[in-house]
């Protein structure tokens, strides 16, 4: 199964890292968004970070313009079409990815694989609203897209081998290492750093410690190279709450309730560096605990 050109949908902070490897290690990308702005910001970013890392020598500047030569970008979800592998990147809510494939599919080639970067849905459940499951998968990226190493691949209880096979020769090609996650509530990654989180939220709601203390405890005691409320920020606080609620509500066990304070900050729309506050406040230099 050949994929030379791959269809990236949304134009965010994962998208636009997942068109810039994926352009750099050789593929055609076009890069769909529901706002030009946000498509005309992501390749604005995309043109800095291949910068960076040419004047870093981990590329040269051939082929950091070959790469931003071979991202394209559209508003129409109908371009995908010709596509052999799509990349859903839209916001972390299960409802938008199906509209979004619900829309997609009648355009696709019957060879298209298409993939979903969720970082906590059921991907089972997403491939059930298309005319393909079985060339449907979790297509997991870590962020920032171009610093991480790894991908989480995720199979459906339909993904068929050949498509398996497809996306880790993918992630070879990229030049990362793929994990492979069975398909229950937020796959390995998350599973395990989420509660974690959530568990530092508590500590904070408890009194135990100060944002500040906490985050030095963990970077210190635990040699974590971002404490937990710096790397929940990062992430953004509403990505976070859902994948907790995604964990809570599909695996049915307390100890995967969200802690109240996190929902409060999500409430607020205190949502981390994206809103310039979360458990810091961002307009500050150096960024100020809220808490």
């Amino acid at each position: 199964m050949s994929i030379n050109k791959v269809g990236v949908i949304g134009a965010g902070q994962m998208g636009n890292g997942i068109a810039h490897v994926l352009a750099l290690a050789g593929y055609d990308v076009i890069l769909n968004d529901i706002d030009r702005g946000a498509l005309d910001d992501a390749l604005t970013l995309i043109e800095s970070n291949l910068a960076r890392q040419v004047s870093r020598e981990k590329i040269t500047s051939d082929q950091a313009e070959q790469a931003l030569n071979r991202i394209t970008t559209t508003l129409k979800l109908s371009d995908l079409g010709k596509t052999d592998l799509v990349i859903e990147a839209a916001t972390e809510k299960e409802a938008v990815k199906a509209a979004i494939f619900e829309d997609l599919v009648p355009h696709l080639e019957p060879h298209t694989i298409l993939t979903s970067n969720t970082s906590s849905i059921s991907i089972t459940r997403l491939a059930s609203r298309t005319d393909r499951p079985e060339k449907f998968m979790g297509f997991h990226f870590m962020n920032p897209v171009p610093v991480m190493q790894l991908v989480e691949l995720i199979r459906g209880i339909a993904t068929d081998e050949a498509t398996y096979q497809a996306l880790k020769d993918v992630v070879d090609r990229l030049g990362k290492t793929s994990a492979t996650a069975e398909d229950f509530p937020a796959f390995i990654v998350n599973r395990i750093l989420m509660p974690m989180i959530n568990e530092a939220v508590y500590t904070l709601y408890e009194g135990v410690g100060s944002v500040a203390s906490i985050d030095s405890a963990m970077k210190l005691g635990t040699n974590h190279p971002m404490g937990p409320f710096e790397l929940a920020d990062f992430i953004g606080l509403d990505t976070c709450l859902a994948i907790m609620n995604v964990l809570h509500d599909g695996l049915a066990d307390t100890k995967y309730r969200p802690c109240p304070l996190l929902t409060k900050y999500v409430e607020a729309g205190w949502l981390g560096r994206k809103t310039d506050r979360g458990f810091y406040d961002y307009r500050e230099d150096p960024p100020v605990p809220t808490r």
